[in-house]
């Protein structure tokens, strides 16, 4: 994958959520909600305090998605990101 993202922006691939409860109730995939964190694939040279391989979290609506090479990654602007996991 050959991609690098312009202005303030970072590509992320989504991170999958569990696909059962903690206490062992398995979700559907038609109940399951679009997951809110990823990891950093590729960051903007204008973008600071993120780097490639970071988890982020964001907003469920936020960013664009865009396919490449037949993957979904999601196109984020610095600001719809509300922080890094540690």
């Amino acid at each position: 994958m050959n991609f690098q993202p312009l202005g303030e922006r970072i590509l992320v691939k989504r991170v999958e959520e569990e696909k059962k409860t903690a206490s062992g109730i398995i979700i559907p995939d038609n109940a399951k909600e679009k997951p809110s964190k990823g990891e950093t694939v590729a960051v903007s040279s204008k973008v600071e305090n993120i780097a490639v391989g970071d988890t982020v979290v964001f907003g469920k609506y936020s960013g664009t998605e865009i396919g490449i090479d037949g993957v979904t990654y999601l196109v984020l602007d610095q600001k719809d990101v509300l922080g890094v996991l540690k």
